[in-house]
């Protein structure tokens, strides 16, 4: 069977199973699952979340002045910083690489066929800091070519990786790197990125996102032992676990989804460093993050066919957490729809009773259950996050907006992007484009 058609079936039966319980069951059925998935995550989230602080994390807390992790056999750290148009970035991303605390490193810039001034930013750079390195690419490539050029180049085992935008706080290197040398099969430490780009309310809500949802689920998956991604724009990686698994495909929207599933397939671990902390630019419009949350959901339905047929062997069986979230949450938007799809049908036609959805708002007791959960979630996450960032909670009021914004905005992107690389399959070659960098900044 083709790939094309394969791909093709699986789209009709993620379609068809919200309707088929419907004709076999009710349409309550659907609503139960449309309502109470949220719920379930957030329980979920907030468990884990605890469990990783009360266990793991509680124990780290330092204070602000204390030096850096010590290295056992300080091993040089080489830090990739792939560029594509950072002209505006480039300095501040690697001053900040530059000024880690941890002295051993060398930084390589990887100059992606940039057609702005990033070329020439990044060869003057080059004579203010004698341990930066610059490879300039004739033509964009795409970031994982741009990441696999740096690993080529670097002259250690241990990488960090940023995005050309991205600061990186003055120890994060060694919080990244610290995990990699006590535990010889870790392949890969995901950082804590927080954003600094919040002028307006969009941004604002990211910053209360990546606290109570992404730094939540990320504790939450390390606690049941496998991540679905490591963060693509502040991650560690052991080169040789790289070239187990072949090093980044070219041809995968999310470079970091992929590689995380091929790591931890070949039963590499990847750790959640949350004291390694870096500052990046975010979407401030709506438009611009329609446009990343659609690339990232398109780049986790490209892992999903990617690995579906082969996933299923008990030698991956400690992959089968991740695929079920994955699968359930694709389930939930597919159910959405058509619940929504039924009941604006049903104010035209009358539908059979198992078909009929009589609204498609939660009912008060489920709707106020779900505003406990998320005030809880938002009460944990502070509770976690606080030590990361000042004047944390101030953006955290601006979050009272996250649950319409996040879970329509997955809905939305997981009905396009799953749709889309079902029927068209992956493209040959993934480049990148400038994305929307927000409007505002808080520099640290």
């Amino acid at each position: 069977m083709s790939d094309r058609l394969f791909a093709f079936l699986v789209l009709c039966t993620v379609l068809s199973l919200p309707l088929g319980v419907a004709l076999v069951f009710t349409g309550e059925i659907l609503l139960n699952f449309v309502f109470f998935w949220p719920l379930f995550m957030s329980g979920l989230w907030i468990m884990g979340g605890m469990y990783f602080w009360f266990y793991r994390e509680r124990h780290w807390l330092k204070g602000e002045n204390v030096a850096p992790p010590e290295l056992p056999g300080n091993p040089l750290v080489s830090i990739l910083i792939p560029c594509f148009n950072e002209g505006i970035n480039a300095r501040e991303t690697i001053g900040a690489a530059m000024a880690q605390r941890y002295e051993n490193i060398e930084v390589i810039a990887i100059n992606d066929g940039s057609f702005d001034n990033t070329g020439e930013v990044l060869d003057q750079l080059t004579q203010e800091y004698p341990q930066l390195r610059v490879i300039h690419l004739a033509t964009n490539q795409g970031k994982a070519m741009a990441l696999n050029t740096g690993a080529m180049a670097a002259r250690s085992d241990l990488l960090v990786c940023i995005d050309g935008d991205a600061m990186l706080d003055r120890d994060a290197a060694a919080y990244m790197v610290l995990p990699l040398l006590e535990n010889p099969r870790v392949g890969a430490v995901t950082g804590n990125p927080r954003v600094r780009t919040r002028s307006t309310l969009v941004g604002r809500i990211q910053v209360g996102e990546f606290s109570s949802i992404i730094g939540l689920i990320k504790r939450t998956q390390r606690i049941y032992g496998q991540v679905f991604a490591v963060s693509g724009v502040i991650a560690a990686f052991r080169k040789r676990a790289l070239a187990e698994v072949g090093f980044w495909s070219n041809d995968m929207v999310t470079e970091d989804i992929d590689i995380s599933w091929k790591l931890q397939l070949q039963h590499w671990s990847i750790f959640f460093e949350p004291r390694a902390l870096c500052w990046i630019l975010m979407p401030e419009t709506l438009a611009g993050l329609w446009k990343q949350r659609l690339r990232w959901a398109q780049g986790g339905a490209e892992v999903f066919l990617k690995n579906i047929r082969n996933i299923w062997v008990w030698r991956n069986h400690r992959m089968w957490p991740l695929i079920a979230e994955f699968c359930l949450s694709t389930i939930w938007a597919f159910t959405y729809f058509v619940s929504l799809f039924l009941f604006i049908a049903g104010l035209f036609v009358s539908l059979p009773g198992n078909l009929a959805v009589p609204q498609i708002f939660p009912p008060a007791f489920t709707g106020l259950l779900l505003g406990i959960v998320c005030l809880l979630q938002f009460s944990v996450s502070l509770l976690i996050e606080r030590r990361y960032e000042k004047n944390f909670l101030g953006s955290l009021f601006w979050i009272i907006w996250f649950p319409v914004v996040y879970w329509i905005l997955s809905l939305c992107t997981t009905l396009v992007a799953f749709t889309r690389v079902m029927l068209k399959g992956r493209s040959q070659r993934a480049r990148w484009v400038s994305p929307d960098r927000g409007i505002g900044r808080i520099v640290r």
